[in-house]
């Protein structure tokens, strides 16, 4: 199954000029589309909207989106779903007139396309970066009970490689990094009560950029929206930054990982218990961090997963 990368994400806000102030005057991110209801969003190497944000009554992903290399990997998801019995319907969106829509065995709405209006990229057009210069989108993480089914899914089914992964004495999956386009991930998958999102990441040129977006939240007292970082993953070698948006929605800025497209390339192992993996300099993260997140759509309407708050008991996020 020929996908090419992460594509795309859209996320339900509740106050659509609360997030155009976090997302482009914060942030950065440049306006392609706007209404009164809707916001697309783009990185300044992105040559598509990457992140549409949508007015509704509660906050939520509605999906998640892949490039594939031609109309007839359209064809093969849909074959795909037949087999399978995945929900599934063709939608239209604004620059993508053909856009594939499935649930997946995990309850995880996620879109396919192939065409897609493509604009001009504002990479050289440094007069117009605003914030810390977000380049591009990179990657999602999720939260599943299912790490070590869905990764071998997402692998078996749609063609992903495994980069990294951590795992117990028993040899149980408890979190995987896969991709599709070379980096360590366009996906990776943590244990923990979903399906939900635990956040979307964009990719920055280096850690100057996201030191300078501290300072940018500093200045606005945005204090609250920085939940995790600066800091460097053992897991990835990236150098990160967690923040939060109004509605709770989780966005990574990320930087310094490695490439994978080496075909001798062999996925890493880290136990589960060896605390570098999280934080390679050391140091605990929120609760926050490890237990919420953002809840999904489901395919008839409503929201999959649950927010930390509605839960009691449920299983710790390790990864």
């Amino acid at each position: 199954m020929n996908i090419v990368r992460i594509g795309q994400a859209a996320f339900y806000v509740t106050d659509l000029a609360a997030s155009r102030h976090f997302y482009v005057d914060l942030l950065g991110l440049n306006v392609l589309h706007e209404d009164n209801r809707t916001l697309y969003l783009r990185g300044v190497e992105d040559r598509e909207w990457t992140l549409k944000l949508e007015i509704a009554p509660k906050a939520g992903v509605r999906h998640i989106g892949y490039k594939v290399a031609s109309d007839q990997v359209l064809d093969e998801l849909v074959t795909l779903a037949l087999e399978q019995k995945l929900p599934y319907r063709w939608e239209e969106e604004q620059d993508r007139p053909k856009m594939l829509r499935m649930q997946d065995p995990f309850g995880f709405p996620i879109t396919f396309y192939y065409q897609s209006v493509r604009h001009k990229w504002l990479l050289q057009s440094y007069h117009l970066h605003r914030g810390p210069g977000i380049q591009r989108i990179d990657h999602n993480n999720v939260l599943t009970p299912e790490v070590g089914a869905m990764t071998k899914w997402y692998m078996d089914y749609l063609g992903f490689r495994l980069s990294e992964y951590s795992e117990d004495d028993a040899h149980r999956m408890w979190a995987a990094w896969i991709q599709r386009r070379g980096s360590v991930h366009d996906l990776a998958m943590t244990n923990g009560t979903g399906p939900r999102l635990h956040h979307l990441a964009y990719w920055l040129p280096d850690g100057a950029r996201i030191a300078q977006l501290c300072d940018i939240l500093a200045g606005d007292r945005q204090f609250a929206a920085i939940e995790r970082g600066p800091g460097r993953h053992g897991i990835s070698n990236a150098y990160y930054l967690y923040v939060r948006d109004p509605d709770g929605h989780r966005i990574e800025l990320y930087t310094s990982d490695y490439l994978t497209v080496d075909p001798d390339f062999e996925p890493i192992r880290w136990h589960v218990d060896d605390p570098t993996r999280q934080q390679l300099w050391g140091g605990i993260a929120p609760r926050s961090w490890f237990t919420e997140g953002s809840v999904v759509e489901a395919f008839g309407g409503g929201f999959e997963g649950q927010r930390e708050s509605e839960l009691k008991g449920m299983p710790a996020y390790v990864a």
